[in-house]
């Protein structure tokens, strides 16, 4: 397999032991993704659940913060930033971050 088709298993594997609640083995999943493709960016953004779900809080508002660098327009990782902000207490950084996700909203509704 080529080093695209292995992240993207590795990606499919975390997110299925994700859904079993098996949250170690995702961790181990998404991170071997990431040394093929650092800037994968829906990894950075599963990451952030996991280890939310580890209740490794810093670690999880690292991981939506890249997950926002590397895709910007994606609604869902600025709802997760928001999210995780909200869990530090970062008010108005979630704020912000849910302000991107409506305006993003916005803007993709009036797309269609």
């Amino acid at each position: 397999m080529s080093n695209v088709a292995d992240k993207f298993a590795l990606y499919r594997g975390g997110m299925t032991k994700y859904a079993q609640q098996d949250f170690e083995g995702a961790r181990a999943d998404f991170e071997q993704a990431l040394t093929i493709d650092p800037k994968f960016g829906d990894v950075h953004h599963s990451l952030a659940h996991v280890f939310d779900k580890l209740d490794e809080v810093d670690a999880a508002l690292a991981s939506a913060r890249r997950a926002v660098e590397l895709s910007p327009d994606e609604i869902l990782a600025y709802t997760t930033l928001s999210v995780m902000c909200m869990r530090k207490g970062l008010i108005t950084e979630a704020e912000d971050a849910k302000a991107k996700a409506t305006q993003l909203q916005h803007e993709q509704d009036g797309a269609i």
